[in-house]
């Protein structure tokens, strides 16, 4: 078989809010090692790194973190690390990969992935990810990979799947009907038991003149503004025009600009086991955990303490509960967590209230 002519985008833009005090400003949670000594971006690459060369991988993330891109994935050239100036959301980001895509490496298809998520088995990623990859290339439509939900989570936007197209090698393809966004737990479990539903992984492939042909219908702005930006790559005209450019896009998601309008949009389901590390609770199932369904990091004393998530940055560190349930405790240098497991979406309010923490 060929190998397909890809490049692989990952965003790792994101500023990880709702897993402060571990995640800041200054090293968000997509450059942490959370659960061993590989940071989730380190993590990334290395599911990707035996499908293309090096010099195709394209790393889109914020300016003031392209040093750490640099440390963490010393295989890529310099060039390869992208620093948005400001975040402008996901819409923006596609859309400057793309065009610098076209500039570079003419028209490949992209698979745009993101930094921060956990998945295993990686053989089985990777069938799913190539069985997109070679329908991507020759047909027209945009790609998404849907994951087959575990539970009726909220934490999640979901697609609504369409009629089979075709079977490659147990790979399942199908049409999709539509985006949902993050439903409440009725809804949820409503999606989750009529069978028609994947969670929306946010990862997508694409030919890069398919995505760009999409960004020209329903993100005219975008192309506009980006498509000059893109065509000065390795010239002068690179930075300042990045620089000058960005910051008057909209901020949109490319699910809500582009995915959602799009006339064909297909779907690979993936059958990996799936976490977008969203939040604490996110964690619930990877730390290990007691009799009483307490999931820590760190040695953890109880008593009479139920359904808590305890984390410590350093694993060395004891921490000791007593006649608590369904509480998230963090610990990380000279900063402490606590709330309630139901009200832990709420970090991202109080980070934002105050950003000087």
């Amino acid at each position: 078989m060929s190998q397909p002519d890809l490049v692989i985008v990952i965003m790792a833009g994101g500023a990880g809010k709702r897993f402060w005090p571990l995640s800041t400003e200054r090293c968000p949670k997509q450059f942490l090692a959370l659960f061993g000594d590989r940071s989730l971006l380190r993590m990334c690459y290395e599911r990707i790194a035996g499908l293309v060369p090096p010099e195709r991988v394209l790393v889109l993330t914020s300016h003031s973190h392209v040093g750490i891109v640099a440390r963490q994935l010393p295989e890529l050239a310099r060039e390869n690390v992208i620093g948005e100036p400001v975040r402008r959301d996901t819409a923006a980001a596609v859309s400057l990969a793309a065009f610098v895509c076209k500039r570079r490496f003419g028209n490949p298809v992209i698979a745009t992935l993101t930094a921060d998520h956990l998945i295993t088995p990686a053989d089985r990623f990777t069938k799913t990810l190539l069985s997109a990859v070679r329908a991507a290339e020759k047909g027209e439509a945009l790609y998404t990979l849907g994951v087959k939900p575990a539970s009726p989570s909220t934490a999640y936007g979901y697609l609504e799947r369409g009629p089979l197209a075709f079977d490659d090698d147990g790979i399942r393809h199908y049409t999709l009907n539509g985006f949902r966004e993050k439903p409440d737990i009725e809804t949820a479990r409503q999606y989750v038991e009529s069978g028609r539903y994947f969670w929306n992984s946010g990862m997508f492939v694409w030919r890069t003149d398919t995505i760009i042909e999409q960004i020209r219908t329903h993100l005219p702005g975008h192309a506009k503004a980006l498509e000059p930006v893109g065509a000065a790559w390795g010239t002068g005209r690179w930075k300042p025009s990045l620089k000058k450019t960005f910051a008057r896009l909209d901020t949109i998601s490319i699910d809500y600009g582009v995915m959602e309008r799009a006339p064909a949009v297909m779907c690979a389901e993936a059958d990996f086991s799936w976490n977008d590390v969203g939040g604490w609770n996110a964690l619930e199932d990877i730390l290990p955990a007691d009799d009483a369904e307490n999931a820590s990091r760190g040695t953890l004393v109880t008593l009479d303490s139920r359904g808590n998530l305890v984390y410590c940055e350093n694993p060395d560190e004891t921490v000791m509960t007593i006649g608590i349930s369904d509480l998230v405790i963090v610990r990380a240098g000279k900063r402490t967590l606590v709330a309630h497991r139901d009200r832990v979406e709420d970090i991202k309010r109080l980070v934002d209230d105050h950003p000087d923490l």
